[in-house]
C-alpha cells in the first residue's frame, strides 16, 4: 500500500468526518448520547452504592444499537438519493477507499463521544477502589461493539436510497447480531447451534472483553466481522447496483 492511497483515504476520511461537525447532527448526537448515557448511570450508581461502571457498560451497546445507525443512514443513502454520488464515483479512487473514509470517519466521531464520557471513570475512581481493567476492557470492548455496528449500517445503508428504511433496518441487524448469543436465546436453541450462534453474536463478545481479559478470539472476530461487512460494502459499490 503506497503512501498517496494512505493520502487519498486520509484526505476522504478528514472530509467524512467534517460533515459530522458542520452540522448540528453532531452535537445532537453527542449531546443526546451524554444525557442519556449520564443519567442512567447516575441513576442507578448511587442506588448500588458501589465503585462500578458495570451499569453503564451494560447499557452502552444498547445506546449504541440507535446511535451507530443513526449515523450510518445517510452516508450511502443520502448520495445515491442527491446523485452526488456518480460524481464521488468518477474521482480517481477505489471503491475501498470510499468505503474506508467513511467508516473510519464514523469510527473517529464515535470515538470522540465516547472520549467525553472520561469523567465517569474519574468519578468512579475517585469514589471507590474501582478495578480498572474492567473498565478499560469495556470501553476498548465498546469500541469494537460500535466499529462493528458502524459497518453493518453502512452497508444496510449502501443498498437503499432511504435513510429511515437503511435506520430501520439497521437497528434490526444490529439488535439482531447483538441477541444471537444471549444467555436466554441460547437456552431455546438446539445444542448443536449454540455454539455457531454464540460465537456469532456481538453481545456474548463483547461481556467476554468487559470483564478486563482481552481475549485474541474476541478481537480476531470483531475484526473479522467489521471487514466482511466492509467488503460486502465495497461490492455493492462496485456493481453499481442503484444504475
Amino acid at each position: 500500500m503506497d503512501k498517496n492511497y494512505i493520502k487519498i483515504i486520509y484526505s476522504l476520511f478528514k472530509k467524512e468526518l467534517m460533515s459530522y461537525f458542520n452540522s448540528p447532527i453532531a452535537y445532537i448526537f453527542i449531546g443526546v448520547f451524554l444525557v442519556v448515557g449520564n443519567w442512567l448511570f447516575f441513576k442507578w450508581f448511587f442506588l448500588i452504592g458501589q465503585a462500578s461502571m458495570r451499569n453503564y457498560f451494560s447499557l452502552l451497546p444498547w445506546i449504541f444499537l440507535f446511535l451507530a445507525p443513526a449515523l450510518t443512514m445517510r452516508l450511502w443513502a443520502e448520495e445515491k438519493r442527491s446523485g452526488t454520488i456518480e460524481f464521488l464515483l468518477t474521482l480517481p479512487v477505489t471503491d475501498w477507499q470510499v468505503v474506508l473514509s467513511k467508516f473510519l470517519g464514523a469510527l473517529s466521531f464515535l470515538f470522540i463521544a465516547l472520549l467525553m464520557t472520561f469523567t465517569l471513570p474519574i468519578s468512579v475512581l475517585s469514589l471507590g477502589n474501582a478495578d480498572f481493567g474492567p473498565i478499560f476492557g469495556s470501553y476498548l470492548g465498546a469500541l469494537f461493539l460500535g466499529g462493528s455496528y458502524l459497518a453493518l449500517g453502512l452497508f444496510i445503508s449502501s443498498v437503499t436510497k432511504n435513510q429511515i428504511i437503511a435506520f430501520i433496518l439497521g437497528v434490526m441487524a444490529c439488535f439482531a447480531f447483538f441477541m444471537i448469543g444471549a444467555d436466554f436465546v441460547l437456552a431455546g436453541a438446539p445444542a448443536s447451534v449454540a455454539p455457531i450462534m454464540k460465537f456469532l453474536g456481538l453481545g456474548s463478545h463483547f461481556n467476554s472483553i468487559a470483564k478486563g481479559v482481552i481475549d485474541s478470539k474476541d478481537v480476531v472476530y470483531y475484526i473479522s466481522f467489521i471487514f466482511i461487512f466492509l467488503w460486502l460494502n465495497a461490492r455493492v459499490i462496485e456493481s453499481r447496483s442503484w444504475k
